[in-house]
């Protein structure tokens, strides 16, 4: 299954939306960890404007890729807790550019940054769960319906990967239900 699919731009920023209120809350973590380096949130607020109603700029790809250096450094520095909430942030900004091609790997650019976020709280105080019930709720209808046209979430990519399944599945279950 690796044909197009459908996707609006109204959509987009609704996935996209969703990615950045997943990924805002790992910032707390990270800036508190990594005081003074404000990459992650500024790949969530390039994101934000685009959900907002901003075109997709350079800003976006620029902030993911310095939120994935800021990634690379704090987890060079042995920070697990800092280094997944920048992946939030990379996440939610990848989220901008979810392609429409109907392969599982782009799960992911839907659900990243609520699975890093997840993981990141994980890290921190050994809460998943609580995170990704809060994803679940976040959730709107059209973020559901976007992900429903995507294959279930990839295997593999650790335990980042393992919360993504989780919460797509909850998400399915929950459009079933």
């Amino acid at each position: 299954m690796s044909g197009g699919i459908e996707l609006t731009t109204d959509e987009l920023r609704a996935v996209t939306a969703y990615a950045v209120a997943c990924a805002e809350p790992a910032l707390a973590r990270f800036e508190a960890r990594r005081p003074g380096d404000g990459r992650p949130r500024e790949a969530v607020v390039a994101a934000r404007a685009f959900a907002d109603g901003g075109r997709r700029t350079k800003a976006i790809r620029d902030g993911a890729w310095a939120a994935q250096r800021a990634y690379g450094e704090a987890r060079d520095a042995r920070d697990p807790v800092a280094a997944e909430a920048a992946r939030a942030a990379v996440a939610a900004a990848g989220a901008a550019y979810l392609h429409p091609l109907a392969k599982a790997t782009q799960v992911p650019h839907i659900l990243g940054a609520a699975a890093h976020d997840a993981l990141s709280a994980e890290l921190d105080s050994g809460d998943a769960a609580a995170v990704l019930e809060r994803a679940e709720a976040m959730a709107g209808a059209t973020v559901v319906a976007v992900l429903r046209r995507y294959p279930d979430a990839p295997a593999g990519r650790g335990r980042a990967g393992e919360l993504t399944r989780l919460l797509d599945a909850a998400l399915r279950r929950r459009a079933d239900g």
